[in-house]
């Protein structure tokens, strides 16, 4: 229909002269197909009908057919599904069959190589191939264990098998051991000897030097146990018995005592090494004699014994090969370097700066010795701590210098305090001759200078008794700071430090160690005392004298050590305080049974305070002659000033308390404080010479707060009322100088009797 519409649409617009005028010929052409246009429309209309019924028989032919085709398809799958179900399930049981006669048949040829290695062990053990028997030990035991990996598929006979394994391999360790001992044959001391030299005479070690003729053929009888050995991993267990037997009776022993001396004797087929007694030059051995000793031991084992290489497996790496040495050395190596550094390097170290230079020996001694052993393969690596220690000298040296200053300063500390020394005097007239020859100038010459100048021993320590040991302890801090000023710095700075140690340590332990004695003896705390100030009274300049003489760490005020002043003089107080608190209440004991000093005019009352006078007195003479010489002069005074004002004052407050005092009891009170007037400045002695003792006897009233009290009391004793009343002055006499309005009055109506006379001298009193 497209055509003919086109051809229409053609005519339509050439009629209307759009279109160009075509030829005839091509509109007859174009009428023509106008024609076929015809057929085509007649051909699909008219003839539709049968075209239709053909394909529909076509149509019910095909659905036939599928149906045909489906049926055949179901029948098929259903028996191919049924065979293939079958074909499967024998397929699986052939393959488990399969599988198990598999792990049958591996089962059976892990047997037959166990049984077959077990066969070929027991034929290598007696011919003596102990690697080939080793080797087959182990194959069997490679065996078992597959054997017995196998999950789900147990024998009964693995128990036997396994049972049977553990005893040929215990008895090939036995034959083993047999023939080691043939190799290595020890001779001990008896087990109760204590270590000693002559018990180390004892110690013998013999080696065998050649095979024998039927295991030639199999090499080195060495080699082969010890290959063995390795192959059944007993190897380092037999070497750690073997280096431990070693160090204990030979190495040990060579490096302890100096008198011993290793030597052989070479037989036919053994070497024995034992050693002779020499008679030693020092305590101690030298470290180049001891290097010496322990080489030529080695060396004689490497040759002999040592030099056999063996296969080692590692970690489950490739087998490597190593020498006996090597592994000896590893297992013994570190615990010799111990005992070498510790019993033999320390005790070389110098003790002082002028012999380091000759420690350089000492070093080259320890490379050599650490070259040989790693010659013989006994060492491996660069450098052990053996030779870092040697070559740390300086460090070493500054840390034995200073355990052996601290050992030395604790040893004096514990030593006794009461063997004391006497400081000199410091010379009291030195001043006088520096003035007099001040003034001895000539006169043209004009003296600018004060004419009063200290002496030159102002600040020096008056003259007093110190310990001897710490007279010693401040020469060894003297002396190890001296020895700081010509070291190297690291040393300088570690000796500094210990003679602060020292001081730090007297002040911890002294106080301690000594307690109980200077609680008890008042000399030793006096001397204590004595001591904590003389080492305070050093430590004042100390640090001065060294500051620029160590090194320039130490120049910037570092170098001090005044901050340690305060607590010496502390402790020296303290201590001494404390002894005087105790020597306090023994006075107040003694005075507490006076009854008071009531009722004088009663004998029995009157005796005791006449004995605890007696006894007061006794002991502040006694500790007057234990503190003679000792204490400085002026501590001593102050020291018993202060006792005998407490006994004084003690006195003045029981007798002021008094109520009712007799004219009887008047008198006798009076003697009694006589006597102490009398006989207390006699317990002022602070030096040996009586002459000289009269000075500070005439002084008591400058120590002795309550002296003039005490007079003052007997004056009352003895004065009548108008006496009394004269003495105070209207408040500016002596009397009133030392007792209150309250006491005075007090004391007046305790000696008078209730009259006008005491009642118009009361009224004065104000």
């Amino acid at each position: 229909m497209a055509a003919p519409a086109g051809s229409l649409v053609a005519a339509v617009l050439a009629t209307s002269g759009r279109l160009d005028k075509e030829g005839l010929g091509t509109r007859i052409s174009r009428l023509a197909r106008r024609g076929e246009v015809c057929s085509a429309i007649t051909s699909k209309y008219s003839e539709f009908l049968p075209s239709a019924r053909s394909a529909e028989e076509l149509v019910a032919q095909v659905d036939g057919l599928s149906g045909s085709i489906e049926l055949l398809r179901a029948g098929i799958e259903e028996q191919v599904q049924r065979d293939l179900n079958v074909a499967v399930a024998e397929f699986t049981e052939l393959k488990q069959q399969l599988e198990r006669d598999t792990l049958v048949l591996s089962i059976l040829k892990k047997l037959q190589e166990f049984d077959t290695a077990m066969k070929e062990y027991n034929t290598a053990l007696l011919e003596k191939k102990y690697v080939v028997a080793a080797q087959q030990l182990e194959k069997a035991r490679s065996s078992l264990k597959m054997l017995e990996s196998r999950k789900g598929f147990e024998l009964k006979i693995l128990k036997a098998l396994g049972t049977e394994l553990t005893v040929q391999t215990q008895n090939m360790l036995y034959h083993l051991g047999e023939e080691w001992q043939k190799l290595a044959v020890w001779k001990l001391p008896p087990s109760k000897e204590s270590s000693s030299p002559e018990s180390a005479m004892h110690s013998e070690l013999q080696l065998c030097t050649l095979p024998s003729e039927e295991e030639e053929i199999a090499g080195p009888p060495v080699a082969s146990v010890l290959q063995a050995f390795a192959v059944l991993g007993e190897l380092r267990t037999t070497l750690k018995i073997f280096g431990q037997l070693l160090l204990k009776y030979i190495l040990k022993p060579l490096i302890s005592y100096p008198s011993l001396q290793p030597f052989t004797e070479e037989l036919s087929d053994v070497v024995i090494l034992r050693f002779k007694c020499e008679e030693p030059n020092l305590d101690h051995s030298s470290p180049v004699e001891v290097f010496d000793k322990i080489k030529f031991i080695l060396e004689v084992l490497h040759k002999y014994l040592l030099n056999v290489p063996v296969e080692q497996r590692v970690e489950d790496k490739k087998e490597c090969r190593v020498t006996l040495a090597e592994l000896l050395g590893d297992m013994i190596w570190e615990e010799l370097s111990d005992c070498l550094i510790q019993n033999c390097l320390v005790n070389s170290i110098p003790t002082n700066n002028s012999k380091l230079e000759q420690y350089i020996e000492v070093i080259k001694s320890t490379e050599e010795f650490e070259k040989a052993l790693k010659n013989m393969q006994f060492l491996k690596g660069d450098m052990t701590d053996l030779l870092k220690y040697a070559r740390n000298v300086n460090s070493h040296f500054a840390n034995k210098k200073c355990q052996d200053v601290i050992v030395a300063a604790r040893n004096l500390m514990t030593s006794e305090i009461h063997n004391t020394v006497k400081l000199p005097d410091p010379g009291s007239g030195d001043h006088l001759n520096m003035q007099k020859a001040s003034k001895q100038l000539p006169k043209e010459m004009v003296n600018l200078e004060n004419e009063t100048r200290l002496s030159k021993y102002t600040f020096s320590l008056p003259m007093c008794r110190i310990s001897s040991s710490v007279e010693k302890l401040m020469e060894l801090a003297y002396q190890t700071l001296l020895e700081a000023t010509g070291s190297t710095d690291q040393c300088c700075i570690q000796l500094f430090y210990s003679v602060r140690n020292i001081f730090q340590l007297f002040y911890d332990v002294v106080p301690t160690y000594h307690r109980e004695n200077l609680q008890k003896l008042p000399q030793l705390a006096a001397i204590h005392h004595n001591n904590c100030m003389y080492i305070a009274h050093h430590l004042l300049t100390m640090g001065h004298q060294f500051q620029y003489r160590l090194t320039n760490i130490m120049c910037d005020g570092a170098a001090t050590f005044v901050d340690l002043v305060p607590g010496f003089r502390r402790l020296g107080m303290e201590c001494f305080l404390a002894q005087m608190r105790v020597q306090k209440g023994e006075i107040l004991e003694r005075l507490s049974s006076a009854r008071n000093f009531s009722n004088m005019d009663d004998e029995e009352n009157y005796s005791a305070a006449n004995k605890a006078i007696r006894q007061v007195l006794h002991q502040l003479k006694r500790l007057g002659k234990v503190w003679q010489d000792v204490l400085p002069v002026n501590v001593y005074c102050k020291a018993m000033g202060t006792l005998l004002n407490t006994a004084l004052s003690e006195i003045v407050t029981r007798i002021a308390a008094l109520e009712d005092i007799s004219a009887e009891d008047a008198d006798r009170l009076y003697s009694l404080c006589r006597i102490m007037v009398e006989e207390g400045p006699q317990v002022f002695t602070p030096l040996p010479e009586e002459d000289k003792n009269k000075k500070y006897q005439e002084e008591v009233p400058v120590y002795v707060k309550k002296w003039m009290t005490f007079k003052e009391l007997m004056i009352i004793l003895q004065a009548n009322l108008q006496e009394i009343v004269d003495q105070w002055a209207d408040g500016k006499g002596p009397l009133a100088a030392e007792f209150s309005p309250a006491e005075v009055k007090s004391l007046i109506r305790a000696l008078f009797q209730n009259t006008e006379r005491r009642a118009a001298a009361l009224a004065k009193i104000k």
